[in-house]
């Protein structure tokens, strides 16, 4: 692959955290490819714009186009990865791969109950409150470098209902059936809720494939950072050429 013809990524952000999560990432990845973190409606510098999958849709389109070397390879962690379905189905021509990290669980039924729950309670708890366990919780469990850019940004809570809202009971593995582009199903090994359809999403795409980061959780970009980047950088150098 020359480097006319890497692709260029997005990166796109789970649940409360900005374009901040991405940047373990960004300090790699840019030195090879052209590469843009965004902040989805509700979330970073747009968090006074309101949520809607339409609108995510858009910002990572609009991502794509300005890094103006064509199609991109779109990384989405959780709820991002959600929404990151959500453009492949409506913008598939934007679209030259996939990366659904944290995000192969079937958001249908049962499953969607507990979420459903605690999108409910979050806003009845105070926000500063939120903020501090947050934070403590970041700083125990990685290194500064790994999660300051994310502490700094601060976190969408206001946003997590109506994000969550409009997710539960939308996907499941069919919408695979809508991607156009080859996926990478990345999860961390200890992800067990978020990895639990896993399989079922591989089975409905023809070129999908699933790659487990040993020993990482939900956050598995902060967990292994090098381990994360190198499988994305692999799938993308990978990837069939544009056009």
């Amino acid at each position: 692959m020359t480097a006319t013809d890497v692709p260029p990524i997005v990166l796109v952000h789970g649940t409360r955290f900005s374009a901040g999560q991405w940047s373990p990432q960004l300090r790699v990845l840019e030195g090879d490819f052209p590469v843009a973190a965004v902040d989805l409606p509700g979330h970073g510098a747009r968090a006074a714009e309101p949520w809607s999958l339409d609108a995510a849709t858009e910002i990572i389109a609009a991502a794509t186009e300005q890094l103006d070397r064509g199609p991109a390879l779109v990384v989405g962690h959780s709820l991002g990865g959600y929404a990151a379905l959500e453009f492949a189905r409506r913008r598939p021509e934007l679209l030259r791969g996939l990366v659904l990290a944290g995000a192969s669980a079937s958001t249908k039924g049962a499953w969607a109950k507990p979420y459903r729950w605690v999108a409910g309670l979050v806003p009845r708890i105070p926000a500063d409150r939120l903020t501090r366990w947050n934070d403590r919780l970041l700083r125990r469990l990685h290194p500064p470098e790994v999660v300051d850019a994310t502490i700094r940004a601060g976190y969408a809570f206001h946003t997590l209902p109506t994000a969550w809202a409009e997710v539960l009971g939308r996907f499941d593995a069919d919408a695979m059936r809508h991607v156009a582009a080859p996926v990478l199903i990345l999860n961390g090994e200890k992800d067990t809720v978020f990895r639990s359809g896993e399989r079922e999403f591989a089975r409905a795409h023809p070129d999908a494939r699933i790659e487990l980061i040993p020993r990482a959780g939900h956050l598995a970009n902060f967990d292994d950072p090098e381990a994360f980047t190198g499988a994305v950088r692999r799938f993308a150098l990978h990837l069939p050429a544009h056009g």
